[in-house]
């Protein structure tokens, strides 16, 4: 079984901080800004809780609809956002697509995040 998604995270995510002292390009703001945006609504963030704690680490869009108290139509808009901006894989098994995390494109979106200062003392722990 294999996940196939677009990994736009890993793919686009600026290569320097915005934090990092210098100034970030346009284009890697534009880029870092959408997947930000992609994060910053309720919905998708309890989205991604529920997928990363589910027992495989992965769920179906009839998984989610009742938790969320949400039509499988938005749902499934709120998890194809989210898989456009390189945060989830999906995968089609017969009717149902089955989503998980992007392990590193959280971690990238930390990372980016987060000064070099606190990076480096964070790593040195």
């Amino acid at each position: 079984m294999e996940f196939v998604g677009t990994a736009l995270a890993e793919m686009t995510m600026p290569q320097i901080s915005p934090l990092a002292g210098e100034p970030i390009e346009r284009a890697d703001a534009e880029r870092l800004a959408g997947v930000l945006k992609a994060l910053a609504d309720p919905a998708r963030l309890r989205l991604l809780s529920l997928i990363q704690s589910a027992p495989e680490g992965e769920a179906c869009v009839c998984d989610l609809t009742a938790p969320l108290g949400l039509s499988q139509p938005t749902v499934s808009h709120h998890l194809r956002i989210l898989t456009e901006a390189g945060l989830l894989e999906r995968e089609k098994r017969g009717v149902w697509a089955y989503y998980r995390l992007v392990p590193t494109a959280i971690a990238t979106i930390a990372d980016l995040l987060t000064p070099p200062r606190k990076r480096a003392t964070k790593k040195a722990r």
